[in-house]
C-alpha cells in the first residue's frame, strides 16, 4: 500500500546524506527509522484514505524539475496545516521526454496500471492533445500547469482543466502596447508547432481590434539552426515594419535574440515584444542572452507578492540547494504549488466517494489495444465537480476557475535593462494600460506617456517610429494625374529625351512634405498615362490602382470622399473643403426703385405705422394745451399730426411741445429715426457702389424647377454629386478647363456650374467681374494624398502635412499656383441686402412703450378730472361718452379777429376794469357772443388790434381763476384781451392757483 510514509522512506533511502549519516553514525540512523515506523502505525490507524494522482512531465527540462519540486512542497505544506484531512495524495511519477508519444504512453501506464484518480501534466500543449482524449475516455482529470495553446480550448473536454493562463489571455495586453505606442503595422514570429500557432488567430483579432495590420508572419522551426534563423531575420530585415511580436519558448528564443542581435537588428529602429512564454523564464535565461535582448518589452502575469510567497520562495531554494538544483523559480513553479494544493482540496471534498473508488473494467476482447484497455474511474464525475468549484488565495493570485479555465489576472509589462527586468506598467481588463494598480482611470489609457520610461533597442529612450524604408528596397511609386486643363494643380509634360516634368500646386506640397518628415523617403512621380501620352482612366482608376498594390501612393488634386476611402487611406486635407455653384453676373436693371431697396417692406410698412402713430400721440398730449400749434379745424389738426410726424424724418419740425410727457416720448422717437435714417443712407450707399451685378441664379432648387442645364468638371465627383440633387443626367455637361467653362457660359449652354472650392478660387482669378458663386457651400474634406490602406506612411505625412499648412510655405505655393483669390472672393452674393425688420424690433419696442404709457397716464388725468360729473349726471352710457368727446376735444383756441375800435358792451365798463387794467385794458367775453364786437367793446376799452379768445374749460376754473363767488355769476366761455394788464393778472392768478399746472396764458 503506497502512502506519504513510503514516499519518505524512498526519499531517506536515496539520499546520499542519510546514506552518509547512517555510516558514520548508525544509532542516530536507527533511531531516526523507529520515528519513521511509529508515524507508518499513527497513519495505519488513524485510516487514511490515499488518492493516487498520476504526474507526467518533461523531467529532462527546467520547467519539469521545477513543478516536481514544487509540488513536493505544496504537499508538505499542506498536510502539515490540514492534518485534519482524512485523504492524501500519493504522486506517481512519469517523465514524458518532451516525446508526444512518450506522454501518451506514460499516461496509458498509470491509467491502466495504477489506477490513477487524476493527472497532473504533461508538459507540452501538443502532448496534451492527445492525453486530453485518454482523459476524457477513462473520465480522469487531466490537469496541466504548463500547456497554453488557446487551440486546447476548442477539445471542450469536460475532464480538462487548466491551472495556468491560455495564451490567448495576453494579446489584448499586446495589441494595447502597439496601439499606445501608434504602430499601425507589426510582423509575427512564432514557432512552427501547435504551441505557436495557437495564439495566431486570438493575435490577429486583437491588433485588428485595434486596427493594427499584420504585415508579415514568420514561421520558425522548433529544431531551427541558425542559419535559418538568420535566413528568416534577413526576411524581416528587408520589410516597412520594424515591429515584432515573438512567441517561442527557450531555447529557441533564447538562440532567435542572439541572433538578431548578430545581425544588428536590436539597433534603435527596432522594437521588439515577447510574450509570457519567453517572459516568464526571463530570470533563468544566460546572461549573455538578456544582454542581447536588451530593450524588448514583455508581458507576463502579475503575481502578488505575499508574505506566502516569500515564504515558499525561501524553502524552494533551500531544497534546491541540498539537491544541487539549477532550476531558478518561475512562475511555473507557483502554478504547480496552486495546481497540486487544488487537487488536494477537490479529493478531500469528495472523501466518501474515495474510500470506494474503483475502475470499472470493460469488456475486454481479444482484438482490443492497450489505448483501450482500461477502465473507467468511479469518482471522476464527483472530483472534476469538485475542482470547478474550488478557489482560494494561491502563490500566483487568486485561485479559481472558469469554465475550466484559470482566471485571467493582470498582466505586467517589463522592459529588459541589463541583466533584469524592470516594469514600465500594467495592464488590466478594466482600465487597460496604467502606471501602477489600483489606480483610478476615468477612460482606457492607450498613451505612451502612461508608461514609465523605456530604454528600447540601440539605448533610445524614446520610441521607434515602427517602420523604414529599407535601402534594398525601390523607391516610392508614387502615381500622378495627367489632365488637360486646370494644370495648376497638377502639369505632367515630357522632355524631349522621353523624361517627364512634373510640376504644380499639389506636387510643391508633396514635396515640402517629404522634406519635412523626420527621416528621408526616396519617391518617384509616375504618370498615369498612355502611350500616346493622354490619360489613361479616371481619378477612380487610380484610386483602385493603389488598392490593388500597383502604385505606393497618388499625389494630386484627389478629393477624399466616403467611397474612396472604402479602399485606401487619405491623408488629412490641404485644401479648402466644399462643393459650390458658379454662376454669371446680370446687371441690375431694376434702378428706378433702388432705393426701396435698403429696407425690407416689412420694414417700410413698420416705419409708416410708426410715424403715424407718434403724430396721433403727440396731438393726444398736446392738442388740449393752450398757446399750442396742435388746435384749429378738424383738416388742420390731421395735417398737423402727419406733418409734424413725418417732419422728424429730417429733424425739420418747427412746433412747440408743451407737454412734458410728449418731450419724453420725442426723445426716444428722435434716436429711433437717427438710428433708422443712417442705416438707411449706409446700406443705399452700400448698393449703389458695390452692389451693380446680381448672380443669375440664387439657389439649386431654381435649377431643377426650371430644368436647365448645369456644367461640372470631367472626371469629377461632383456629376455624382449633382445626381444625388436630382440632376437629369442630359442636363449635365462636362468641361475640362476654365476657357471650356467660359465657353460654355458664354454660349447660354449651361445656366450654372458646380465645383470644389479650389477649381472655383482658380476660375474667378480669371474671370472675376463675370461670374460669382452662390448659394450653399456643401462640405467635402477637401484634397488629400493617396496610400494603401494601413500603410504607415498615412500618420506621419499627415503629421508633417499639418506643419507645412501651418507655415508660411504653403501660403507661398499658393500664391506661385493659384494667385491671390481673395479680392474675388469677397464678391461672393449674399441672398439679401435689405435691412429687416428685426434689426430694430427693441427700438421700435422702446418707444412704442413709452408712447403708450404716457398717454394712458395723460387719459388717466383727463378722466379723474371728469370723475364729479360721470357720477352724478343721470344719463345714459351713449350720451355719456358723447360728452366725454366733447370734453376732451375741447381746446384752448386762439383765433385772430380785427377789432376796429373800443365799445360798449352789455355787461358793462366796471366788469372790464375790475378785470384789467393798463394799456390795453384786459377784456372778458362769450366766445359764442365774440362775432359781435360791439358788444365785446362794451366790456372795456379795446383802443385796436386783435383779440385772443381763451376756453375756461369749467365753471370751477372761472370762479378760482376770476374770484368770483358762484360759477352761475360768470358765462360759461369768456374771452380776454392779450394786450391788457387784465390779461396778465388774469395769467399770473391763474398761475397762483395752480389749475392743472396752469391755465395755459
Amino acid at each position: 500500500m503506497s502512502s506519504p510514509f513510503m514516499h519518505i522512506m524512498i526519499f531517506f533511502n536515496n539520499s546520499a546524506d542519510v546514506k552518509r549519516a547512517s555510516t558514520s553514525c548508525p544509532s542516530s540512523f536507527h533511531l531516526l527509522y523507529f520515528h519513521l515506523m511509529l508515524l507508518w502505525l499513527i497513519e495505519n490507524t488513524l485510516a487514511v484514505v490515499p488518492v493516487r494522482v498520476g504526474v507526467v512531465l518533461d523531467m529532462n527540462t527546467n520547467v519539469g524539475k521545477m513543478g516536481m519540486a514544487s509540488m513536493n512542497i505544496a504537499l508538505a505544506d499542506f498536510y502539515t496545516a490540514n492534518q485534519q484531512f482524512q485523504t492524501r495524495l500519493v504522486l506517481s511519477t512519469r517523465n514524458s521526454n518532451g516525446d508526444v508519444i512518450s506522454a501518451a504512453a506514460e499516461v496509458v501506464d498509470l491509467l491502466k496500471n495504477e489506477e490513477v484518480e487524476a493527472i497532473i501534466g504533461p508538459s507540452t500543449s501538443m502532448e496534451a492533445y492527445f492525453v486530453i482524449y485518454l482523459g476524457q475516455k477513462a473520465h480522469v482529470p487531466i490537469i496541466s500547469f504548463t500547456a497554453t495553446s488557446p487551440s486546447l480550448t476548442s477539445i471542450q473536454s469536460s475532464y480538462f482543466f487548466r491551472t495556468v493562463l491560455s495564451d490567448s489571455d495576453q494579446v489584448s495586453a499586446i495589441s494595447s502596447i502597439v496601439e499606445a505606442f501608434g504602430w499601425r503595422e507589426v510582423a509575427l514570429v512564432y514557432v512552427d508547432n501547435q504551441f505557436g500557432q495557437g495564439i495566431v488567430p486570438f493575435l490577429g483579432e486583437a491588433l485588428e481590434e485595434k486596427d493594427v495590420n499584420i504585415a508579415y508572419r514568420s514561421i520558425i522551426p522548433s529544431s531551427a539552426t541558425s542559419d535559418e534563423i538568420a535566413a528568416e531575420l534577413y526576411k524581416l530585415m528587408s520589410m516597412q515594419t520594424r515591429v515584432f511580436i515573438v512567441h517561442m519558448v527557450n531555447p529557441l528564443g533564447s538562440s532567435f535574440f542572439m541572433e538578431a542581435n548578430r545581425l544588428g537588428m536590436m539597433s534603435e529602429e527596432y522594437a521588439w515584444i515577447i510574450t509570457d512564454a519567453l517572459t516568464n523564464p526571463l530570470n533563468s535565461l544566460n546572461p549573455n542572452v538578456m544582454e542581447c535582448m536588451e530593450g524588448v518589452l514583455g508581458v507576463r502575469p502579475y503575481v502578488p507578492r505575499t508574505p506566502k510567497l516569500e515564504q515558499f520562495q525561501e524553502h524552494y531554494k533551500k531544497q534546491l540547494f541540498l539537491n544541487n538544483g539549477t532550476s531558478e523559480l518561475t512562475i511555473f513553479g507557483l502554478w504547480a504549488y496552486d495546481t497540486i494544493t487544488a487537487v488536494a482540496i477537490a479529493a478531500e471534498n469528495v472523501v466518501e466517494s474515495m474510500k470506494n473508488a474503483t475502475f470499472l473494467m470493460p469488456n475486454s476482447s481479444s482484438d482490443v489495444t492497450d489505448l483501450e484497455n482500461f477502465g473507467v474511474s468511479s469518482v471522476g464525475l464527483d472530483l472534476i465537480r469538485a475542482l470547478s468549484n474550488t478557489s482560494f488565495q494561491g502563490l500566483a493570485g487568486t485561485f479559481g476557475f472558469t469554465s475550466q479555465e484559470l482566471q485571467s489576472p493582470p498582466y505586467e509589462v517589463v522592459n529588459i535593462v541589463g541583466p533584469g527586468v524592470r516594469v514600465v506598467g500594467y495592464w488590466t481588463e478594466e482600465d487597460g494600460i496604467v502606471r501602477e494598480l489600483g489606480t483610478t482611470k476615468t477612460q482606457v489609457s492607450t498613451s505612451e506617456s502612461t508608461f514609465k520610461s523605456i530604454l528600447w533597442p540601440g539605448d533610445r529612450t524614446s520610441p521607434p517610429k515602427g517602420w523604414v524604408l529599407p535601402v534594398n528596397e525601390k523607391k516610392l511609386r508614387v502615381l500622378v494625374p495627367v489632365k488637360d486643363g486646370f494644370s495648376e494643380f497638377v502639369d505632367v509634360s515630357w522632355n524631349l529625351d522621353n523624361s517627364t516634368k512634373v510640376q504644380g500646386f499639389c506636387i510643391d506640397v508633396f514635396d515640402e512634405v517629404i522634406k519635412a518628415l523626420p527621416y528621408g523617403v526616396p519617391f518617384e512621380y509616375i504618370p498615369y498615362a498612355t502611350e500616346n501620352r493622354t490619360s489613361a482612366g479616371t481619378y477612380d482608376d487610380m484610386v483602385y490602382q493603389v488598392h490593388l498594390q500597383k502604385y505606393d501612393a497618388v499625389v494630386g488634386d484627389f478629393t477624399i470622399i466616403a467611397n474612396r476611402s472604402r479602399f485606401v487611406d487619405f491623408t488629412l486635407p490641404y485644401t479648402d473643403s466644399g462643393v459650390s455653384m458658379l454662376v454669371q453676373y446680370v446687371s441690375n436693371n431694376d434702378k428706378a426703385w433702388l432705393f426701396l431697396k435698403p429696407l425690407t417692406w416689412q420694414l417700410w410698412l413698420t416705419s409708416f405705422c410708426s410715424f403715424v402713430t407718434i403724430g396721433i400721440v403727440i396731438w393726444i398730449l398736446e392738442h388740449r394745451e393752450p398757446q399750442t400749434d396742435f388746435k384749429g379745424t378738424l383738416r388742420h389738426q390731421v395735417g398737423m399730426i402727419m406733418w409734424y410726424s413725418f417732419s422728424t424724418m429730417v429733424f425739420s419740425q418747427r412746433e412747440n411741445i408743451r407737454s412734458n410727457f410728449a418731450r419724453i416720448i420725442m426723445i426716444f422717437w428722435f434716436f429711433v429715426v437717427l438710428i433708422l435714417t443712417q442705416s438707411y443712407t449706409a446700406n443705399l450707399a452700400s448698393l449703389l457702389t458695390v452692389q451693380q451685378l446680381q448672380p443669375s441664379v440664387t439657389d439649386i432648387q431654381t435649377l431643377i424647377k426650371t430644368n436647365a442645364n448645369v456644367g461640372y468638371q470631367e472626371g469629377s465627383f461632383v456629376m455624382g454629386f449633382l445626381l444625388n440633387k436630382n440632376f437629369s443626367r442630359s442636363r449635365l455637361l462636362q468641361y475640362k478647363s476654365p476657357d471650356e467653362l467660359h465657353e460654355l457660359f458664354m454660349n447660354s449652354s449651361i445656366a450654372a456650374a458646380f465645383d470644389e472650392l479650389p477649381y472655383i478660387k482658380l476660375f474667378l482669378l480669371k474671370y472675376c467681374s463675370q461670374y460669382t458663386m452662390a448659394g450653399p457651400i456643401y462640405k467635402t474634406d477637401g484634397f488629400g494624398f493617396v496610400f494603401p490602406t494601413g500603410s504607415p506612411l498615412v500618420s506621419d505625412i499627415s503629421k508633417a502635412l499639418l506643419n507645412v499648412t501651418e507655415s508660411d510655405t504653403m501660403f507661398q505655393i499658393e500664391k506661385k499656383w493659384l494667385g491671390d483669390s481673395s479680392s474675388c472672393l469677397a464678391n461672393t452674393f449674399s441672398p439679401s441686402n435689405s435691412l429687416g425688420l428685426e434689426s430694430f424690433m427693441g427700438l421700435f419696442a422702446i418707444v412704442g412703450t413709452t408712447a403708450a404709457s404716457f398717454v394712458a397716464v395723460h387719459l388717466t388725468i383727463f378722466f379723474y378730472g371728469q370723475r364729479y360729473w360721470l357720477l352724478n349726471e343721470d344719463l345714459s352710457v351713449w350720451n355719456k361718452m358723447r360728452k366725454l368727446y366733447q370734453k376732451f376735444i375741447e381746446r384752448y383756441r386762439i383765433t385772430s379777429e380785427s377789432t376796429p375800435a373800443p365799445a360798449q358792451g352789455r355787461y358793462g365798463r366796471s366788469n372790464a376794469s375790475s378785470i384789467g387794467s393798463g394799456r390795453g385794458g384786459g377784456v372778458v367775453v362769450p366766445i359764442d357772443e365774440s362775432k359781435t364786437v360791439p358788444e365785446a367793446q362794451d366790456m372795456g376799452n379795446l383802443a385796436y388790434g386783435r383779440t385772443k379768445e381763451i376756453e375756461l374749460v369749467t365753471e370751477e376754473w372761472s370762479e378760482r381763476i376770476l374770484g368770483v363767488e358762484t360759477a352761475s355769476a360768470w358765462p360759461k366761455n369768456i374771452s380776454v384781451n392779450a394786450a391788457g394788464g387784465g390779461g396778465d393778472r388774469l395769467r399770473k392768478g391763474c398761475r397762483r392757483r395752480r389749475v392743472f399746472g396752469s391755465c395755459g396764458f
